[in-house]
């Protein structure tokens, strides 16, 4: 099912649409949708460069309202919506066990991790800042600090180095800024620890 997600959402990339696909695409994925934007947005900016800056933008934006789309979801209606969505993707135990511990700074640092790196996936983290009443307006600045930095910076990348750079970014540009947010993460642990 996931490679079947993938193919179509890289087959919008070639569409006249592609850019309200792009738009439709990170937004959803903020909320509820297994494929990142990223897979949708590489194509693009390798194939209109002079356009990725626009592009990144789009994505930031409908990025950050999908985001707030999730918070919705985990502040209104987590029982009814989103605890459905979690369990179609076998991320409900993950997410009852996260949400036993986190607390409203790890779940700032969350979202800045998950909005650079997927890690954990953005509509989790999204979700869970609703359903711990995570204040709505810092939340936003989260999110838009985090993903604008991931899409503009993945722009600039394309359009410095074209194409050479895209097999660099599908295969390890994601490790790369995974062991960034796990760094950030340690970082903060033993910050907090040094801190008591």
């Amino acid at each position: 099912m996931l490679r079947r997600l993938y193919d179509w959402t890289m087959s919008l990339a070639a569409r006249r649409s592609a850019e309200v696909w792009l738009a439709v695409i990170a937004f959803v994925e903020s909320s509820v949708f297994l494929v990142p934007a990223d897979v949708l947005f590489l194509p693009m900016a390798l194939a209109k460069p002079e356009r990725s800056y626009r592009y990144a933008i789009v994505a930031t934006l409908a990025s950050v309202l999908g985001g707030i789309a999730g918070w919705a979801l985990g502040f209104y209606a987590y029982e009814t919506v989103a605890r459905p969505v979690l369990e179609f993707y076998g991320k409900l135990d993950a997410f009852e066990q996260m949400k036993s511990y986190v607390t409203y700074e790890t779940i700032l640092l969350l979202l800045v991790t998950s909005g650079l790196a997927h890690l954990p996936p953005i509509k989790i983290v999204t979700i869970l800042s609703g359903v711990i009443h995570v204040n709505i307006w810092l939340f936003v600045i989260s999110a838009i600090v985090a993903r604008g930095a991931r899409f503009l910076f993945l722009a600039w990348l394309l359009r410095r180095y074209g194409e050479p750079i895209r097999h660099f970014i599908e295969k390890r540009l994601g490790h790369i800024v995974s062991i960034g947010a796990v760094v950030a993460i340690v970082l903060y642990i033993v910050y907090r620890y040094l801190a008591h």
